[in-house]
């Protein structure tokens, strides 16, 4: 397991940039499908259940003005930078 911290930043705006840690690489992606099904769920209120495929989650990521991983690097006790083409 790898810590990682996932720094996002939906509008144009510095004010929009969040960030959240995982304690794995593979949370941190279940993070951002998460992230992507609320904005689903705040797009489509009235819709009870949504499905999509990951081509849509991979266009939703591309929308994003920025998104970037730090991932924990036990060797070098450090955390190595990840853009959202990774």
């Amino acid at each position: 397991m790898s810590h990682t911290i996932l720094l996002v930043q939906p509008g144009q705006k510095p004010e929009t940039r969040t960030y959240s840690d995982y304690e794995s690489v593979n949370e941190c992606m279940e993070g951002v499908c998460k992230i992507y099904e609320e904005h689903l769920k705040r797009q489509n209120p009235n819709i009870p259940s949504i499905t999509y495929d990951i081509s849509q989650l991979f266009d939703f990521v591309d929308q994003l003005a920025d998104l970037s991983c730090l991932v924990y690097q036990k060797s070098t006790n450090t955390y190595a930078p990840f853009n959202k083409d990774w």
